[in-house]
C-alpha cells in the first residue's frame, strides 16, 4: 500500500499542513522513494538453550508465523525467530534495531550480529541473499526485539550497483534533545537526514539518500507528555514527509489531531508544530525527494519493468546470487551478546562502546 501523493502548497493552517491521514496497521503505507515500512514488537519468553524460544511452538504457523499469539512471532524461522536466507535486488533495507539483537548472514560470507540502538543499512544492488535472525540468547528471559524494516528504492541507474552494507552503531547515531518552555522533553533518533546541525553517519555509496539532494530523512520521536518541538521544514519544494505515531497517545500535527495507530502525509514547506498528549508518543518520520521512476515489484525484487523482474528470477535461479555459504538457512552467531560486523573480506568493525 503506499500513500497518495499531494501538493506541499497551501497556507500554513492545520486544514493545509496535514495533507491526508491513514491507518498504518502491520505494514505501514509509504510514499515514493521508500517501498516498505512494518514495525516489529515481539515480547519472546526465555531461549532455551539453542537460541529459539523456550515454549511451545504447537498451533503456529511455522514458516509463516505472523498471528503474534502469545504476544510473539516466529515470522519465517523453524527453530529461531526472524527471516531465514532469502533474495534481494533492486533496493535497500535500513534495519533500526531499537531492543534485542539481530543477527546478520548473507551470500557474500559476510555477517553481523547487531541491535540496541544500531542500523544496518543494506544496498541490495544486483543481487544478495541474506538472513536476519532474532537470537533468544537470555535463558531466563524475556528476550524483546523491536525494529523497524524500511525498504528504500533505487533509482535505474543504481539498481545493479555492488551490494553493500554500512553498520550505524547507537553511539555514532545523533540525537536531538529538545526541552521546551515548560520542561517536557523531545528526544528525536536522526537516523537519516541532517537536522539542526546533527548528522548521522553516511548511508552506502550508492544509496539514494547518499545524494544531499534527495533530501532523505528517517526520525524516530520520543515526546514526554505535553511535549512540543517544532519539525523544521524540509530542504526542496519536492520532498514529502510522512509521520507515523506508533506508541503512545495522540499528537497534534500544527494543532490538527493524529491518533496512536495512524500516519500523516503532511507539508514539507514550513515549519510543523508537533506536540504530544497526556499519554506522551513515539513517532516515526520518513521523509524524501521521489525517485520518480517507474517501479515493478514481486516479492524480494524491485525493478522498473516486468522484463526486469523475469531477469532477476532467472539470474537468482541460475546464479544463488552468489550462493549460500552458511551451513544453514537461519544462522546465528554464537551465545555472545557483542556486536560486530564482518565483511566480505574478513574485516571486522565493533561499535566503540559495548553494550
Amino acid at each position: 500500500m503506499t500513500v497518495a501523493h499531494a501538493s506541499n502548497s497551501g497556507d500554513g493552517s492545520a486544514s493545509t499542513v496535514v495533507l491526508q491521514h491513514f491507518p498504518i496497521g502491520f505494514q505501514w503505507p509509504t510514499i515514493d522513494p521508500f517501498l516498505f515500512c512494518v514495525h516489529h514488537l515481539d515480547h519472546y519468553p526465555a531461549g532455551n538453550g539453542s537460541f529459539g524460544p523456550a515454549a511451545s511452538l504447537a498451533g503456529r504457523d511455522l514458516g509463516q508465523d505472523f498471528a503474534g499469539i502469545d504476544g510473539w512471532r516466529m515470522y519465517h524461522g523453524e527453530a529461531v525467530p526472524g527471516f531465514p536466507q532469502h533474495p534481494h535486488r533492486g533496493f535497500e533495507t535500513v534495519t533500526f534495531v531499537r531492543r534485542g539483537l539481530i543477527d546478520h548472514s548473507d551470500s557474500l560470507g559476510a555477517a553481523a550480529r547487531f541491535g540496541r540502538g544500531d542500523v544496518q543499512w543494506l544496498t541490495a544492488g544486483s543481487g544478495i541473499v541474506h538472513s536476519e535472525t532474532f537470537p533468544l540468547l537470555d535463558e531466563h528471559g524475556p528476550n524483546t526485539v523491536e525494529l523497524f524494516q524500511i525498504w528504500v528504492n533505487l533509482p535505474a541507474a543504481d539498481k545493479m550497483s555492488p551490494p553493500h552494507f554500512s553498520m550505524l552503531w547507537h553511539d555514532d547515531i545523533p540525537h536531538l534533545e529538545h526541552v521546551d518552555a515548560a520542561g517536557r522533553r523531545t528526544d528525536v533518533t536522526v537516523v537519516a537526514g541532517v537536522l539542526e546541525g546533527r548528522t548521522p553517519p553516511s548511508s552506502p555509496p550508492r544509496s539514494w539518500a547518499s545524494r544531499p539532494e534527495s533530501d532523505v530523512a528517517i526520525w524516530h520521536l520520543r515526546l514526554d507528555a505535553g511535549a512540543t518541538w517544532t519539525m523544521p521544514a524540509a530542504a526542496g519544494p519536492d520532498t514529502v514527509r510522512v509521520v507515523y505515531v506508533f506508541d503512545g497517545g495522540a499528537v497534534t500535527l500544527a494543532g490538527a489531531r493524529v491518533d496512536v495507530g495512524n500516519g500523516a502525509l503532511v507539508r514539507c514547506d514550513t515549519d510543523v508544530a508537533v506536540a504530544a498528549e497526556v499519554d506522551g508518543a513515539e513517532v516515526l518520520v520518513l521523509q524524501g525527494r521521489p525517485i520518480g521512476e517507474p517501479v515493478a515489484q514481486y516479492g524480494p525484487f524491485v525493478m522498473n519493468d516486468r522484463a526486469g523482474i523475469e531477469t532477476a528470477f532467472r539470474e537468482y535461479s541460475d546464479t544463488g546470487f552468489g550462493g549460500w555459504p552458511w551451513p544453514t538457512g537461519e544462522p546465528v552467531h554464537g551465545t555472545s551478546p557483542e556486536r560486530f560486523a564482518r565483511r566480505p573480506d574478513g574485516v571486522v568493525e565493533r561499535p566503540a562502546t559495548a553494550s
